[in-house]
């Protein structure tokens, strides 16, 4: 039987696996001040549409954007702004410490 703290544990762990690609990052950075349409945050990413909603999907699925119509437009937004604090606490400090971590390990063996 899975307890309810592994149930949330594993919604974290979908949460991160959603945050880890750069393209969402970038997707994320993008709709940090307001709403956007796909036909805004295609031309920004430089990707093509279907790459990029394949994107928006993922974002949509676990919780961090919503979607709305607005005619014949995909409207897209962050649900809670509070994500940015996951996305920010990875500072370039932090990023440097573990990449010196990373550096260190390989040669170690």
């Amino acid at each position: 039987m899975v307890t309810p703290l592994e149930n949330q544990n594993r919604f974290k762990a979908t949460v991160l696996n959603a945050l880890a690609d750069p393209v969402r990052l970038e997707i994320l950075a993008f709709l940090r001040d307001k709403e956007k349409c796909v036909r805004e945050i295609v031309p920004y990413l430089n990707l093509i549409q279907p790459v990029v909603s394949r994107h928006l999907k993922i974002l949509k699925d676990t919780g961090i954007v919503r979607c709305r119509k607005d005619g014949n437009k995909r409207m897209y937004s962050v649900v809670d702004h509070r994500i940015y604090a996951v996305v920010d606490s990875l500072t370039p400090e932090l990023v440097a410490a573990l990449a010196k971590e990373v550096f260190k390990n390989l040669t170690c063996r």
